[in-house]
């Protein structure tokens, strides 16, 4: 049976059966890959009131049943319960009966630009590919993501500069370019060519005042020694990097495993974590380093740990909407991943995954700030790209996390932590950035996976 589409009520038609001409640009503009420079704003000026939705606005705030949202100008102009406030006399009208509403999502952690199957090299980190990927975040409702760390060239600072336009409905950016880690810091991942390898303090030093001047959004550390197999970004270097990025306004996060080298960055006064630890469970010490640090958070990435802990390929492989951006042999290869796996084989990712499921619960009753991030990209080449972000919320809460709290941590949560003020809710003057679906994500929340639309700054770009 086809899925019956939003109906619309007024002068104006704007559907996916019916776009308007401000819309259709849009569409047409990011197929292309390219901004959007019509009259986006003027266009769009005339208010548009959606009606009748369940809304979850992004707050953590319970969700809001029959809610009026309205749009003007690519911006949320008024938000609540229907009959809470007057809308427009001359507003286009949509109603959303039976239909969720929430925040597009944040991605804080993933890696741009790569293209599984071939050399790491510049000659591979192309606008092409990267405008592509975020053509396919886009889709998936997921508005904003972070470069963390694995950048080449400049490309990365241009794309952001055009997508923070005022007329850009498309994904924007944030980036960390190049982070810091020891020299020769090895094969894996491919994309370790990237970062500056440091053998000093002062090399960092420097290599900070670099991202400083390159106006970096964050300054990314590895503190990681690979399973023994490298050397560790020693506390002395990730010391001066923090003290030297603080001087310069700069936060840090870092790429760690072990709830040691958290317990040591804390105390060094990071900013963030890049991941969750995941060695053993947190302890008392743990929360309260944590309790005084409150506005230190956590990059959840349990994408690649949920999939090592398991024997068989997920559930979601076979589910046919992956299918609109992911290629069949793309699927297989994922699935092919998991083929001669055992019970034993896989018996000390399970008990990572474990620790992590524990961790994630008990940072969460605490109130630590805990936010959406996948690490994907690199070696996945982003066949998954925006898809991931659905999978890692159904992951977040099979971590314990309740599906409301999810929801805020991959939307009002990551934009937070990125600084993207106008993304991660459905707020007076926030960019009207959001995701209509066909079931309640709050009964399941694999039901994120059932979009019906998606809006960039007011305009339908998934017809």
């Amino acid at each position: 049976m086809k899925t019956m589409l939003p109906t619309l009520k007024g002068s104006a038609c704007i559907s996916i059966a019916c776009i308007s001409i401000a819309s259709a640009a849009v569409v047409a503009a990011v197929a292309v890959g390219r901004p959007f420079q019509g009259r986006l704003d003027a266009q769009t000026q005339q208010a548009t009131v959606y009606e009748h939705a369940r809304l979850i606005d992004g707050t953590g705030r319970p969700a809001i049943e029959d809610a009026t949202f309205v749009v003007t100008g690519g911006r949320f102009t008024q938000a609540g319960r229907r009959g809470d406030f007057l809308v427009p006399r001359d507003a286009v009208h949509v109603d959303l009966a039976g239909k969720t509403v929430m925040p597009a999502m944040v991605d804080a952690h993933v890696h741009l630009g790569y293209r599984k199957g071939t050399t790491f090299t510049a000659d591979n980190f192309t606008r092409e590919t990267i405008t592509s990927q975020l053509q396919q975040f886009a889709y998936w409702g997921v508005s904003g993501v972070m470069s963390t760390g694995t950048d080449l060239g400049d490309l990365m600072f241009e794309l952001r500069a055009v997508r923070d336009t005022w007329n850009y409905p498309g994904t924007v950016i944030r980036t960390a370019w190049r982070g810091i880690a020891p020299p020769d810091a090895g094969p894996f991942p491919p994309m370790r060519a990237a970062p500056f390898g440091v053998k000093t303090a002062e090399d960092a030093r420097a290599d900070v005042r670099l991202l400083a001047e390159k106006n970096a959004d964050f300054v990314k550390i590895w503190v990681d020694d690979r399973n023994g197999t490298l050397a560790k970004l020693s506390p002395e270097i990730y010391t001066a990097v923090i003290d030297e990025a603080h001087k310069h306004n700069l936060r840090v996060i870092a790429h760690v495993v072990t709830m040691a080298d958290v317990k040591a960055l804390l105390r060094a006064n990071i900013d963030g974590f890049a991941h969750m630890f995941r060695d053993r469970d947190a302890d008392a010490e743990m929360l309260s380093l944590l309790k005084a640090r409150p506005n230190v958070f956590f990059m959840l990435t349990l994408w690649a740990p949920r999939n090592a802990a398991m024997t068989a390929p997920p559930a979601w492989t076979a589910d046919v909407r992956l299918r609109e951006t992911a290629s069949a042999d793309q699927i297989q290869q994922f699935r092919d991943g998991f083929a001669n796996r055992t019970p034993q084989s896989v018996a000390p990712a399970v008990e990572e995954w474990n620790h992590l499921q524990k961790n994630v619960a008990t940072l969460g009753r605490a109130g630590v700030k805990i936010v959406l991030g996948t690490d994907v990209g690199g070696n996945t080449g982003g066949a998954l790209f925006g898809w991931t972000e659905h999978v890692e919320l159904e992951n977040m809460v099979g971590a314990g996390m309740p599906p409301l709290a999810a929801i805020s941590a991959a939307t009002k949560g990551s934009a937070d932590a990125l600084r993207l003020d106008s993304l991660g809710t459905v707020a007076r003057g926030q960019r009207a950035d959001f995701i209509v679906l066909d079931a309640n994500p709050l009964q399941d929340i694999a039901n994120t996976r059932k979009i019906s639309a998606v809006y960039q700054r007011g305009a339908r770009i998934r017809p």
